[in-house]
C-alpha cells in the first residue's frame, strides 16, 4: 500500500513531487500527474518537466537543507504560470530516501485576471468610440433644429437604439471572453449531454430561424462516445456557430448540424466527437479563414455590423473549445457555404502512477482525485 503521507499528498490541490537524491521521482500526487503526465516511479524529473530553471534549482538543493523559488511558464494548449518551490533535505536514515520536495503554485488565474483588466480597457475604449461618437452626434442634432422634425427624430432614435444595443452586446461579449480566458487552463470534468445542449440551442434560436425561413436540422450519428465539459459554455459555442449560420447563410436554406464520432481528432491521437454546423451561404475567402477567431476580425465589416455582429463570437468559441481541449476547424467554398466543426475529446479513464517495474501501485480508487 502507498504510505499514508503519500495518500494525503494525493489530495493536495497543488502539484507536489517527491524526489530522491538522484532527482528521480519517488511520488507525484494527482495534480502533478495531471499537469506533467508523470506515469512511472523512478523516472528522472527531466522526463516530464524539462524547464532548465526548474532542473537547475532542484540540482542546487538536492542533499542540502536549502530552498529555492522560481517563476516559470509552461507551454501547452493554454500557457500556465507557476511559482515553484523546491526544498532539499540533508541525507538522513529517516528521510526514506527523499532528497527534495517540489511544489508548484498555480498563478495562471491571477496573471490572466491582470491581463483581462488591461485588455478590457483597451478593447472597450477602442470599440466603443465609434458608436458613442454617433450617439453624441445624433443627440446634438436632435437638440438643435432637427428636434422639431418628427420624421427625423423617429429615424435618429431608431439608429440610436441600434447603436446602444450594439454597445451593450459588445460589453457583454468582452466580459464573456474575459471570463473564459481566465479559466481556460482549467479543463471541465463534468459529464455533458451534447444532445441536450443542442436541443436547448435550437429552441433558443427557433424564432430567429423561423423569421429567416432557415430551419435548423440536427442529425446524430451512432455510437457517440461520452464527453466531459461545461454545458453552459458549450451552449454558447453552438449558439454562436448556429446563429452565425443563420445570419450569414442563404435565406430559405436550412442550417445543418451533424454530430458524429471522430476516430481521431486532427493533430492529436485522441478519439472524440465532431459537431459540424453547415450553412449554405456565400462562403468565406480562403485567405480570411486563419483570421476568423481573431478579436474584432470581420470578413465583411459592413455586413457584420448590419446583422448585429460584435466580431468577438468566434474568439469566444475558440477559447471555450481550447478550455475543453478540443479543436475548431473551418471549411468553406465561396458560393457554396461553410462548415464549422467542433471536435471534443472523448473522456478517458485516469491512470494511477506506475512504479518502475510496471506493476500498479495499490492506491485505492477513492484516494485518487
Amino acid at each position: 500500500m502507498v504510505p499514508l503521507t503519500d495518500r494525503i499528498l494525493d489530495h493536495f490541490p497543488d502539484p507536489t513531487i517527491l524526489l530522491d537524491a538522484r532527482r528521480a521521482v519517488r511520488f507525484a500526487n494527482a495534480a502533478a500527474r495531471d499537469l506533467l503526465d508523470i506515469t512511472r516511479v523512478g523516472q528522472d524529473l527531466a522526463m516530464s518537466l524539462r524547464h532548465p530553471r526548474v532542473l537547475e534549482a532542484v540540482d542546487q538543493v538536492l542533499g542540502r537543507a536549502e530552498t529555492r523559488a522560481v517563476d516559470i511558464t509552461l507551454p501547452g494548449v493554454t500557457r500556465r504560470n507557476f511559482e515553484m518551490y523546491v526544498a532539499g533535505f540533508l541525507p538522513a536514515a529517516d528521510a526514506n530516501g527523499i532528497g527534495a520536495v517540489l511544489v508548484l503554485r498555480d498563478l495562471t488565474t491571477a496573471r490572466r485576471a491582470e491581463q483581462m483588466r488591461a485588455d478590457f480597457v483597451a478593447n472597450a475604449s477602442h470599440e466603443l468610440r465609434s458608436p458613442l461618437a454617433a450617439l453624441l452626434g445624433f443627440i446634438e442634432t436632435l437638440e438643435g433644429p432637427a428636434g422639431d422634425d418628427e420624421e427625423t427624430r423617429r429615424r435618429f432614435l431608431g439608429i440610436m437604439l441600434r447603436e446602444a444595443k450594439r454597445m451593450a452586446g459588445l460589453i457583454d461579449d468582452l466580459l464573456t471572453l474575459s471570463r473564459v480566458e481566465i479559466n481556460e487552463h482549467v479543463r471541465p470534468t463534468a459529464p455533458v449531454d451534447i444532445a441536450g445542449v443542442l436541443l436547448n440551442v435550437t429552441e433558443a434560436l427557433s424564432h430567429q430561424a423561423k423569421a429567416a425561413n432557415m430551419p435548423i436540422r440536427v442529425n446524430y450519428g451512432s455510437n457517440l462516445p461520452a464527453v466531459h465539459g461545461e454545458a453552459d459554455q458549450l451552449f454558447q459555442v453552438f449558439r454562436n456557430l448556429i446563429e452565425n449560420a443563420i445570419r450569414y447563410g442563404a435565406k430559405g436554406e436550412a442550417v445543418d448540424v451533424r454530430v458524429e464520432p471522430a476516430a481521431r481528432i486532427p493533430g492529436t491521437g485522441r478519439a472524440g466527437i465532431a459537431v459540424k454546423v453547415t450553412d449554405h451561404g456565400e462562403g468565406i475567402p480562403e485567405e480570411a479563414i486563419p483570421r476568423l477567431t481573431e478579436r474584432f476580425y470581420r470578413v465583411d465589416k459592413a455586413r457584420s455590423k448590419s446583422v448585429g455582429g460584435t466580431g468577438l463570437g468566434l474568439a469566444i468559441v475558440k477559447h471555450i473549445v481550447n478550455r475543453h481541449r478540443g479543436l475548431l476547424a473551418v471549411e468553406s467554398e465561396p458560393g457554396k457555404g461553410s462548415t464549422f466543426t467542433v471536435y471534443l475529446p472523448a473522456e478517458q479513464p485516469r491512470q494511477g502512477l506506475l512504479p518502475g517495474n510496471g506493476e500498479t501501485v495499490a492506491i485505492p480508487s477513492s484516494d485518487v482525485s
